[in-house]
């Protein structure tokens, strides 16, 4: 059986390779402020949630709009999605008390925890079922719909009554029947488990000795090397059947294993919502378009992130810049530039994963990939000068983005003075778009802003920090022109001057 709550046609994977620069998109968008409120303390919702978003990048529109149907389910029904993860953990953290078996080297062991591991996972699937049963009718998408009825259909009382009755007859209650040929020098070859219709003796004629007899020869008690060669006789006939019922318990753990990774992700969600929900911060549904769309519009756009840690609702953004692929953000110091560029990050990420973005509207196209360059501290160990890390990291990028990606630059390669700043950010970009990347930029690099002002066309959109005349920062991006000035001396002022704006 399948799942297919995350993808209509594959599985999720939440163990696949994550992209090289996963890391840096990681630390630059403060994804770990995301993932600790959709963990909620549980680590394995952390790792799925983690894969996720790392992952969504690879999604299509397709799946896309499955997941944010599956997740609309989920939040008009909370407490039965909640109700299946925590079904499917206990049944796997049931199973993990036998898993011991598993390692045995001895046949009649393996079987003994494959049947064991079965009648848990056969208990497992019947209420399964009868959850289905139960709420199946208050869900619509087509993954939930997909999977109630699956189980529905494929776990009918036949099927259970016979599993239960294969269960029953490999527990070999009246012994083992075992056929083997001779092989050179009467050695025994070709081990097989035979089956026989003969009902084994009653408790009774156990009892008082009568039970049938045939050929027979029996052990003596002290005889423990003739014990261990009946043990490897019955263990070479019960091999095949070994392996094949341990096959098939793992078939079915891992059924559960998946149901409960991809039903991880949309309990991830659920916290996030409950969380986002206590703040009154606003969550929408992106409308996702095809990459080449280049399409780009929000209505109180928030970073999701700063919501989180600081406990209230920040500043929201909003937006329209359809067939954009350049944004160079500029303006004010401390007025708000970083936190929109990470606002935007997070919500592309959220959105090709399939999740609510922090806005009250949000529609954009898909990226290929989303990548960041972000500023860092200077090397301690002195390795290297800040500038060779910054273009050994963009050569690393420059590897493996591919067209209709989306690169985030945050004071890259400010490293240096303004006029090598300005060429080296002019001829990064330059390529970056002839490779239909779209660009959006915090910088400081003034003649590398002016160039573009001075060449600018519909493609490139020149976004900057709210001041007012009094130098209040309103931390809103509103559309306008780069200016000269930073206007670092209102910092400086604040920072220095006494509460009535004398020298402190």
């Amino acid at each position: 059986m399948r799942v297919l709550l995350m993808d209509p046609e594959r599985d999720f994977d939440p163990g696949a390779e994550p992209p090289a620069h996963s890391a840096d998109l990681l630390q630059d968008l403060e994804v770990e402020t995301l993932l600790a409120a959709m963990a909620a303390g549980d680590r394995f919702l952390w790792d799925v949630a983690r894969a996720a978003l790392v992952l969504s990048p690879e999604n299509g529109t397709a799946t896309v709009l499955h997941r944010q149907d599956v997740l609309k389910d989920g939040l008009a029904n909370p407490a039965i999605v909640r109700e299946l993860y925590g079904f499917a953990t206990q049944t796997i953290e049931r199973e993990r008390r036998l898993s011991w078996a598993f390692n045995s080297r001895q046949a009649s062991t393996v079987l003994y925890g494959a049947v064991e591991t079965l009648q848990v996972l056969s208990q497992a699937l019947r209420r399964l079922r009868g959850l289905a049963e139960q709420h199946g009718h208050a869900f619509s998408s087509r993954g939930f719909a997909t999977l109630f009825q699956t189980l529905q259909r494929e776990l009918d009382d036949p099927y259970v009554a016979e599993l239960d009755a294969h269960l029953e007859r490999l527990r070999f209650r009246s012994g083992v029947l075992v056929g083997a040929a001779l092989g050179d020098g009467n050695q025994g070859t070709d081990y097989m488990l035979l089956r026989t219709t003969e009902a084994g003796p009653t408790w009774l004629q156990r009892l008082l000795g009568s039970a049938p007899r045939g050929l027979t020869f029996a052990i003596s008690e002290r005889d423990e090397a003739g014990a261990r060669a009946l043990s490897d006789l019955r263990d070479r006939g019960l091999n095949l059947v070994a392996n094949a019922a341990a096959q098939s318990a793992e078939h079915l753990l891992g059924f559960f294993k998946l149901l409960r990774a991809e039903l991880a992700f949309y309990v991830g969600c659920l916290n996030l919502h409950d969380a986002l929900s206590r703040l009154g911060a606003p969550r929408s549904f992106p409308v996702p378009e095809p990459p080449e769309s280049r399409t780009l519009k929000f209505a109180e756009l928030y970073d999701v992130a700063l919501a989180l840690t600081t406990g209230r609702r920040p500043v929201g953004n909003t937006l329209e810049a359809a067939g954009a692929n350049l944004a160079v953000i500029t303006g004010a110091n401390q007025g708000g530039k970083s936190t929109f560029l990470r606002s935007m990050g997070l919500a592309q990420l959220m959105m090709q994963a399939g999740m609510f973005v922090g806005a009250e509207a949000f529609g954009g196209a898909l990226t290929t990939g989303l990548f960041t360059h972000y500023r860092r501290e200077e090397d301690a160990t002195m390795q290297q000068g800040k500038l060779d890390e910054e273009l050994a990291r963009m050569g690393a990028i420059a590897e493996r983005i591919r067209p209709d990606a989306m690169i985030l630059f945050s004071e890259s390669f400010a490293s240096t003075n303004d006029r090598e700043g300005s060429e080296i950010a002019r001829q990064v970009v330059t390529a970056l778009l002839a490779r239909r990347v779209r660009v959006f930029m915090v910088t400081h690099l003034f003649e590398f802003a002016q160039r573009l002002a001075a060449r600018a066309g519909g493609e490139t959109l020149f976004l900057r920090a709210e001041r007012l005349a009094d130098g209040t920062r309103t931390f809103r991006i509103v559309p306008g022109a780069p200016l000269e000035t930073s206007y670092a001396e209102d910092v400086f002022r604040e920072v220095f001057s006494g509460a009535d704006g004398s020298p402190a």
